[in-house]
């Protein structure tokens, strides 16, 4: 498929510049933008379904009890007091 942009003459210049140095392409440099954007949500949604996932099979936790100590009882501890 073909897409046509418009680009100032000077970006373009600047652009086949660096990609002629990294050798590649302009071309080859927006197809590979292009598909990393249009892959990104998807990857992001997949990443956060996996720590979902993984923290409903995790069996960590509180205790019976839950949580018995309070933000300031972590601060009265001696290495905290210097």
């Amino acid at each position: 498929m073909n897409l046509t942009i418009t680009i100032d003459d000077e970006t373009l210049r600047r652009a086949r510049m660096r990609a002629r140095s990294e050798n590649t392409s302009v071309n080859a440099v927006v197809r590979d933008f292009l598909e990393d954007y249009a892959d990104r949500k998807t990857a992001a949604r997949e990443a956060t379904d996996r720590i979902l996932a993984t923290a409903r099979r995790s069996t960590a936790g509180s205790g019976t009890q839950g949580r018995t100590w309070t933000r300031e009882d972590l601060y009265e501890r001696p290495i905290l007091r210097r």
